[in-house]
């Protein structure tokens, strides 16, 4: 009675919207409640049915050709000839100039001495070139000290030194009021030369200062550029420069050049806060424009393990910017193939174009005199194929998008309102439908997610490393499988009978709905990325308007597909332009999020939602097709045989190979642990090599040809010494829990860290206070852990009141530049009421590690010849660290 029931309740809802014959819907009611074969058979109906073929042809080449353009645009660097304003060919000697001298760590003479004097020095033929124009050009080279408090890696606080600043005014000859900031960073992690992250950057502000110093109409504004010395050191220049330079009082907003990936296109992934004449100016003067909203709201929801100087400008200046960054090729982020020949000379010509045309525009502008008049309101921006850059303000955009949410409810509420639905019998269906389309995604996800542990679970994770479309063949296959699978199911068990043109009106109406409940979330949480799902309501709904006489009279016709596709093509392309990106930003990412989080499941996760989005207004097709079994064999057998050539190990996940190089990265230190007693006597001394892998593999590769770097040498927490009792470069233990320390002989810097206590004193308000002083090298870490029952009440940092208390312990960055004085800090602590006999003695553990980046002391023997034996895949970023531990 199940099947009879629901021929008829389909049936009487749609039954004069179909040009098969009555006779033979009068045969399916006869044989309806019999179950009779013809009813399923139908021939007539199955002539208004999309034959297997031909549906899976034209949805793969819809999806084929699309991911072709979206590729094709992001080829294209430059369009066009240059305007010749900017030359990338002298652009280019200084990125040459500036990587030759190697890794540029703050605190060494490359970065302080080498690529400042280079800096300067051109800086100065720049001045003289223009002496004699209508601008000045005026350096300051500042070396600022201060500290502040982060909540990045989970919060931790930085104190910096006498870091590097070089700092361009360039302003009328009359003088400047207003001035705009253009920021990038020279120093470089150590181990990288950092063409793209950030010399690249610094090569085309010199070329921009260049161009408009020699501009023969003088300026509206100021411009200062910020070569800034210490970002790599967790953004200290430019804290320093926004919190103590003179100069800053009269910034009005900021363009900040970064990179995550290796050349490219530079894309704008930040702008604000509020400000939208900001974005409006980039649309209106970028000559390449390349940008998303969407990327504005990920990357500033955490879920990106990075930040930028944009951080500090904003929340210790108070000034809004544009933040742009290159992003293609971050598997050689912050690595040795970090090179400036991996980096064309086009993507220097383009990102050179587009900011000398928004600097220009700026600084020329009404708005940045009187910025405040302009800054409420949010933009909605994205580009088309890096065509056209979209932008309107989000009030606009949240009108747009409650139209399109009523057009939406309006189509639904004409079809509840026909006569034919009696009972709410449509209203019912439709509630039916978007179950299953539920149910199909979370079994979905589950599947594909069982199938990722899988993968993890037998050592064959990040099989996708060094070729990413292996796993959209295994992972996409399954996903697309298991949804096809389970509306086949639907289709033949729970519909049986039903004709198969109202079922697929009816899913797409489905796929309507919920896009369109995205629509309203998003729009009604203020989030301007809504503009995604109002496409992908908008562009669907008018086709299948436009469509309606076509799929009435002909049915699921090629025609119909290939019109229907047709309408689809603009919000799909840029949902795929969205799907790139997300792939292209998150993928080298999990080759470096340490070995706590199974890339293989965060990737499958990514890989099921890509497929589910992608197939939402296809999924009409599976029931307006006359078969499915095909597709299914087809998919299934792909799966398979991915399936077994991944867990037989075909697919290694890293490679050398010099056009694209996929590393493993490992971090190694030679280190020397002492801990002392609170009578300040040492207590034991040990002497490794510390090992850390930065991805989910561990050192499972490394073994075979390392064999001494084993689990036998796994290390564990030592949970009673501030940070497991290792010298942490920076407090990311909770993603790096993973560790080998190979025993190894004593290191012996020959500028060993000297630490002190100055004072230890009784406050009148029952406090302890603790002064030191400590001499170093330029990069160390404190870490305290104060005991059971005591705390930190003040210290000498950020604003005096501790802050970022990670598990009962804080951590502090410590780094300066050249001729830094000793190091003077003090804390209080409440000491604990009554001493706890299972914890350790004292009130607190205090402990200092000194890492030794650069020069003699970043080496030693037994660390050069461990070095020698890593394979060339792997990466291993190596320095001497030393650690001491004090109770108190």
């Amino acid at each position: 009675m199940e099947k009879d029931t629901t021929i008829r309740r389909i049936k009487s809802l749609y039954g004069t919207q179909s040009n098969v014959s009555e006779n033979k819907n009068d045969s399916q009611d006869q044989c309806g409640i019999n179950g009779c074969s013809e009813v399923k058979k139908k021939p007539e109906v199955s002539l208004y049915l999309l034959h297997e073929g031909v549906g899976v042809a034209l949805v793969t080449v819809f999806i084929l050709v699309l991911w072709g353009v979206v590729h094709l645009s992001l080829q294209q660097l430059v369009i066009g000839k240059s305007t010749g304003e900017f030359n990338a060919i002298r652009a280019r000697k200084h990125l040459e100039r500036i990587t030759s001298v190697g890794p540029r760590p703050t605190g060494s003479p490359e970065n302080e001495i080498l690529t400042v004097n280079f800096l300067l020095e051109q800086i100065e033929h720049i001045k003289a070139d223009s002496a004699s124009g209508p601008h000045s050009v005026t350096v300051d080279v500042q070396r600022p000290t201060g500290s502040f408090s982060i909540d990045f890696l989970g919060g931790f606080t930085s104190y910096y030194d006498r870091v590097s600043n070089i700092a361009v005014r360039l302003e009328p000859k009359a003088g400047a009021q207003h001035l705009m900031l253009a920021n990038c960073h020279f120093d470089s992690v150590a181990n990288s030369p950092g063409a793209s992250d950030d010399a690249v950057s610094c090569a085309v502000m010199l070329e921009v200062l260049h161009s408009l110093a020699n501009l023969s109409t003088p300026l509206r504004h100021g411009v200062v550029f910020l070569f800034n010395g210490a970002e790599e050191n967790v953004l200290q220049a430019s804290h320093g420069f926004i919190t103590q330079h003179p100069w800053a009082k009269q910034v009005r907003a900021f363009i900040n050049l970064e990179a995550a990936g290796v050349g490219g296109k530079e894309v704008v992934f930040q702008t604000g806060p509020e400000n939208p004449w900001l974005v409006q100016a980039y649309v209106h003067a970028a000559k390449h424009p390349f940008a998303s909203v969407v990327g504005q709201e990920v990357f500033q929801s955490g879920v990106i393990p990075s930040d930028t100087d944009f951080r500090i400008y904003r929340d210790f200046g108070n000034i809004p910017g544009i933040d742009l960054a290159f992003i293609e090729n971050g598997f050689l982020y912050h690595t040795k193939y970090d090179t400036s020949d991996r980096i064309l000379t086009d993507s220097i010509q383009r990102a050179g174009d587009n900011i000398l045309a928004v600097l220009k525009h700026l600084v020329m502008s009404e708005e940045l005199a009187d910025s405040s008049e302009y800054r409420h309101g949010n933009m909605v921006f994205f580009d088309l194929l890096g065509m056209v850059v979209v932008a309107y303000p989000a009030r606009v955009g949240t009108i747009i998008n409650y139209m399109t949410a009523m057009a939406t409810f309006l189509y639904l509420f004409k079809k509840c309102s026909h006569p034919s639905n009696v009972g709410g019998r449509y209203i019912k269906e439709l509630a039916y439908a978007t179950a299953v389309v539920i149910l199909s995604w979370l079994v979905t996800l589950l599947t594909v997610l069982i199938i990722a542990l899988v993968v993890s679970l037998t050592g064959r994770s990040m099989f996708w490393y060094n070729d990413f479309y292996t796993c959209i063949f295994m992972y996409g296959s399954a996903a697309t499988g298991t949804m096809v699978l389970i509306h086949t199911l639907a289709k033949n068990l729970y519909y049986g009978g039903v004709r198969r043109l109202e079922l697929g009106e009816l899913y797409f109406d489905v796929s309507l709905l919920l896009w369109c409940a995205a629509l309203v979330y998003l729009t009604a949480n203020d989030l301007c990325s809504a503009y995604v799902p109002m496409l992908m309501v908008a562009f669907p709904l008018t086709t299948k308007l436009l469509l309606a006489r076509e799929f009435k009279l002909r049915g699921a016709s090629v025609k119909y597909s290939v019109l229907y596709q047709l309408g689809l093509a603009l919000p799909y392309v840029h949902f795929m332009f969205l799907i790139w990106v997300v792939f292209e930003i998150f993928t080298p990412i999990l080759g470096r999020s340490g070995t706590e989080i199974p890339p293989d499941v965060v990737l499958a996760t990514l890989v099921t939602l890509a497929t589910l989005f992608l197939s939402s207004f296809f999924l009409h097709f599976i029931y307006l097709a006359r078969s499915t079994k095909w597709l299914l064999a087809g998919l299934g057998t792909v799966f398979t045989v991915f399936l077994v050539l991944v867990l037989c190990g075909m697919f290694f996940p890293y490679t050398a190979d010099p056009s694209s190089p996929r590393p493993k990265r490992v971090f190694l230190q030679h280190t020397t642990r002492t801990f002392h007693g609170l009578d300040g006597q040492v207590k034991s001394r040990d002497s490794g090599l510390w090992i850390n892998s930065f991805d989910y593999t561990g050192m499972q590769h490394i073994t075979p040809i390392i064999p001494e770097i084993n689990d036998t040498i796994r290390t564990s927490c030592q949970e009673d010494r501030p940070f497991c009792g290792y010298p942490w470069f920076l407090p990311v233990k909770f993603l790096v829990k993973k560790n080998w320390y190979l025993p190894a002989p004593e290191v012996f810097p020959k500028s060993p860290i000297e630490f002190q206590v100055l004072s230890k004193e009784q406050t009148k308000w029952g406090t302890v206070k603790i002064t030191f002083e400590v001499k170093g090298p330029s990069h160390m870490s404190l870490y305290l852990r104060p005991h059971q029952g005591a705390s930190l009440s003040s210290w000498s940092f950020g604003d005096g009141v501790p802050q970022y208390h990670l598990a009962g312990e804080y951590f502090i960055f410590y780094s300066h530049g050249l001729d830094a004085p000793a190091w003077n800090f003090w804390f209080e602590i409440q000491p604990p009421r009554e001493e706890d006999p299972s914890g350790p003695e004292g009130m607190i553990s205090v402990a200092i590690s000194s890492h030794y980046f650069f020069g003699e002391d970043q080496r030693t023997v037994q660390l050069e010849d461990m070095l020698k034996r890593f394979p060339k895949w792997a990466f291993p970023s190596s320095w001497v660290s030393t650690y001491h531990m004090y109770r108190y």
